[in-house]
């Protein structure tokens, strides 16, 4: 299925790469970029792990996911792996034929057309704002702790903006910089999720493994499945970050060879990651009951100080941090860049600044402060209402899956009018199947992140995650009826499909 299609410079199939390919490529799609290609294939993994982030997303949703659905809850990740591996692959071969800059946006606009491209990108361009106040807003939690204060709302704010703050002046200094943020945010997660997970298995371990097989009544009596479903969305909010990878496309060399590898490894390394941390927690809670019962509300924490006390606590909410830091980094980047990816092609309101371009730093500075503004804006509207918050970060994860989905279902549209990837890694016979899969996936795992779970709560609540897509989607409509910027572009569109 892993095939990378031979080198039009070499009639043998030995590749040789020169750096003069990329802007070749780049100008016959249209662009000339004025980034520059300082991201190691290391780096661009890295950027797409510490998006991705296990130690965040598993430290964020472990307490969740075992009082809803027990210990069986770690095969989520296991099954999400696989779905969105197959959407990583897809998307594969869309970056391979097209490398350019802003992901999802650029993607559906060459395999479906400009409309389309604008909403995919509005939404994702949402998801991501959300997701980056999302992941800051959580750290202020960790960092309270980690300073010896209390977790106020006020605390958590600042912590959260400070965040902010760090990730912006990381993405500031330009690429190279980036990318070496990436590798240490990387190494450290990766050896401070090995570490902490492997004294926990060694010193603190209090479970066997057949409690992975236990539900401790999560059920409630009756069947599994929903309560399997509701505790899946640790597997189903961890699997996302490799996009990143070709969001970054203009900023690696030879990015239609090494974006794919990047994408797929991302999957592979953090996947094992993320089960490997979620495991060694399950396997070190000494009281599950107590947790799915409530009486537990904070079993990381509770782990955390049994096994490595106040001050062993504290450097492992160092690198807790820095995870949190690096993977705030990775999403702003993405953002950015799909951002400056929209004004370059002049398709919304302000597209004159977001294309502006430092030929200092090699970055869009107005594009990263879009990135950075919005973000905080929505923390500090926590001060006034943290119910509000949560629900506009409520979007976040659905709107990802959304945005996802709709390339995976403008490439299958394309495919079946004649699209053939002619990038240098295509599925070949495999890509028509491994297309159907990865949409049939995409939409079973929409329609668990947006199904209501709280019937004891007002119906808007109950719904708030399928309100937010309306209102999103709904917003985005009415835009381009009053500024249909859309419509205007004369970027490069709707030119994957052959014609006749």
């Amino acid at each position: 299925m892993d095939t990378s299609a031979p080198s039009p410079h070499d009639a043998d199939g030995y590749y040789e790469y020169h750096d003069h390919d990329d802007a070749a490529h780049l100008h016959a799609l249209g662009y000339e970029s004025e980034f520059r290609r300082d991201m190691s294939p290391w780096a661009n993994f890295s950027l797409g792990f510490t998006y991705l982030s296990p130690v965040v997303g598993i430290y964020t949703l472990f307490a969740f996911a075992l009082a809803t659905g027990g210990p069986p809850m770690i095969w989520s990740l296991v099954i999400v792996g696989v779905g969105q591996l197959l959407v990583a692959l897809v998307f594969s071969e869309v970056v391979a034929q097209y490398p350019v800059a802003g992901g999802v946006y650029p993607w559906a606009r060459r395999l479906w057309g400009r409309r389309y491209a604008w909403m995919t990108g509005w939404v994702y361009l949402v998801a991501l704002l959300t997701t980056i106040a999302s992941v800051t807003y959580g750290a202020g939690f960790y960092i309270a702790p980690f300073l010896g204060i209390e977790a106020t709302t006020m605390n958590v704010i600042w912590g959260a903006l400070a965040t902010i703050a760090i990730a912006t002046i990381i993405n500031f200094l330009g690429t190279k910089v980036l990318a070496w943020a990436a590798i240490f945010g990387f190494t450290a997660e990766i050896v401070g999720a090995l570490a902490v997970g492997g004294w926990l298995l060694i010193a603190h371990r209090e479970q066997s493994f057949g409690v992975l097989f236990d539900t401790f009544g999560t059920g409630g009596g009756g069947s599994y499945f929903p309560a399997f479903a509701a505790a899946a969305l640790i597997g189903v909010y961890q699997y996302y970050g490799f996009e990143a990878c070709g969001d970054v496309a203009e900023e690696v060399p030879d990015p239609g060879r090494l974006i794919p590898k990047a994408m797929r490894r991302t999957i592979y390394v953090g996947g094992a990651a993320a089960t490997f941390v979620c495991l060694a927690l399950i396997l070190a809670v000494s009281d599950i009951p107590a947790v799915i019962a409530g009486d537990d509300v904070d079993p990381v924490s509770t782990l955390l100080s049994d096994a490595f006390g106040p001050t062993g606590s504290r450097v492992v909410l160092a690198v807790v941090l820095i995870s949190f830091v690096s993977c705030a980094m990775s999403l702003q980047a993405a953002a950015s860049r799909l951002a400056y990816s929209y004004g370059r092609d002049d398709m919304i309101m302000g597209s004159s600044l977001l294309r502006r371009f430092s030929q200092t730093r090699h970055v869009p500075p107005f594009a990263l402060l879009v990135a950075a503004a919005i973000p905080a804006v929505i923390v500090l509207g926590s001060y006034f209402s943290a119910n509000a918050v949560v629900k506009i970060i409520s979007f976040a994860a659905v709107g990802i899956y959304i945005a996802f989905q709709m390339v995976v279902l403008a490439a299958l549209r394309a495919r079946l009018k004649g699209w053939v990837p002619s990038g240098k890694y295509t599925l070949g016979s495999w890509g028509l199947p491994v297309n159907v899969a990865a949409l049939a996936y995409g939409v079973i795992a929409m329609v668990n992140l947006a199904w209501p779970r709280t019937p004891d709560v007002p119906w808007y609540d109950n719904w708030i995650v399928l309100l937010s897509v309306v209102i999103v989607v709904g917003v985005g409509v009415v835009y381009m009826a009053l500024h249909p910027a859309a419509d205007r572009s004369d970027a490069p569109y709707d030119d994957a499909i052959p014609r006749t």
